[in-house]
């Protein structure tokens, strides 16, 4: 999958290196073409590394099974589904017109104060592609100005808000995995072949797709970053404020 992204600061590096891993190609777009340009050469590297090392795991857990069981041909076959996965695309660096064209699906990955102006620059590209909104507001989120909706307004894409629960360490693991349970990634959008492609991309990060309802509900995905951010900078554990799905009332 193509995959363009406006922006070369964290949420840039972090997923798009792992899309990068994953054996996508990706574009990185910013403000200053040489720092976008060192930015992907960065990421190239950083993929190429944990691509190897994974590729080196996924080799030996399956040598041991097939010692264990005797079956032969699942080394072979591991061995080369591992070293397909260690090809990785050099990561490009353009343009906001450019990443946007670029893209078969796009990611929206700059700061809320400069999002208009980007946007526009990139031109009608977005226009009918599933576009990945990250963003949270800067400063108190105001309900009644959703960025999700905003960003499908200015570029008629398919809007899929995602992502922007988590700090971007979180996005540079490899796989985002707590006490052996993977990350939940909810997903709000209207199109169910834009939800499809992004579906992918998290799966691809080694985390669950979940439904969170349609773009109108991507203000309580907004809502919901405020609150739990709020929380964390409090010190505040905030996955613990909610209980397991057995005690939840269902």
């Amino acid at each position: 999958m193509r995959i363009g992204i406006l922006g070369a600061g964290g949420m840039a590096d972090a997923l798009g290196t792992q899309w990068a891993r994953a054996g996508h190609e990706v574009m990185i777009s910013g403000r200053d073409a040489s720092a976008s340009a060192a930015r992907a050469a960065t990421m190239t590297a950083e993929a190429a590394r944990t691509s190897a090392e994974m590729a080196s795991v996924r080799t030996e857990m399956a040598s041991v099974r097939t010692e264990v069981a005797g079956a032969r041909a699942e080394v072979a076959g591991a061995a080369a589904v591992a070293g397909a996965r260690g090809e990785v695309v050099a990561v490009r660096a353009g343009s906001w017109a450019e990443a946007a064209a670029f893209g078969e699906v796009v990611m929206v990955a700059v700061r809320q104060a400069g999002l208009a102006g980007v946007l526009e620059s990139a031109g009608g590209a977005l226009r009918g592609k599933p576009v990945i909104d990250v963003a949270n507001a800067e400063g108190p989120y105001d309900p009644a100005r959703p960025i999700a909706p905003l960003i499908r307004d200015l570029t008629g894409g398919h809007v899929v808000k995602a992502f922007n629960l988590c700090h971007v360490d979180v996005w540079r693991l490899t796989p985002p995995v707590f006490d052996g349970r993977p990350l939940a990634v909810p997903l709000c959008g209207d199109d169910p072949a834009a939800l499809a492609a992004v579906r992918t991309l998290v799966a691809d990060l080694g985390c669950t797709p979940v439904d969170g309802g349609g773009l109108d509900r991507a203000v309580l995905l907004e809502a919901t970053a405020a609150f739990m951010i709020g929380l964390w900078f409090g010190g505040a554990d905030a996955q613990a404020v909610l209980p397991p799905v057995a005690y939840s009332g269902v």
